[in-house]
């Protein structure tokens, strides 16, 4: 039987700038593991971190082997904010060098939401019920 079931972020090559990144839009964002594992003859040195945003367990992996996909929108974090103004907040920061699939706005579901992707191609949204 499993024992969790986690969010992972498959980078490639931007793990570092994606964590820095999130560490400074999230404030209670925190690293709390950190996990080199050493190359072999069969793969290249990696690391996965693990990261707790608001409360939730997110893996960040940067993997040494290129692939030909990315991030989809069909995945995203669906962040639950206390005000209309975390979630402008959140929504410019996130979006910056990305893409706005829902700027914020109200559209009768909550008090004030936005969909946004971030540079490094994760989706976000944000709610203000």
């Amino acid at each position: 039987m499993p024992t969790s079931v986690l969010p992972f972020l498959m980078f490639q090559g931007e793990a570092e700038a994606a964590l820095a990144f999130y560490l400074a839009v999230f404030p209670d964002a925190h690293i709390d593991e950190v996990r080199e594992n050493p190359a072999t003859d069969a793969m290249p040195a990696s690391k996965l971190t693990r990261l707790t945003l608001h409360g939730q367990s997110v893996l960040v992996f940067d993997s040494p082997v290129k692939h030909g996909f990315g991030f989809t929108p069909s995945f995203s974090f669906f962040v639950t904010c206390e005000s209309e103004e975390e979630v402008r907040r959140l929504s410019d920061m996130l979006k910056q060098d990305g893409a706005e699939m829902m700027p914020a706005g109200s559209y009768g579901f909550s008090t004030l939401f936005a969909w946004v992707s971030d540079r490094f191609g994760v989706s976000w949204q944000l709610n203000c019920p």
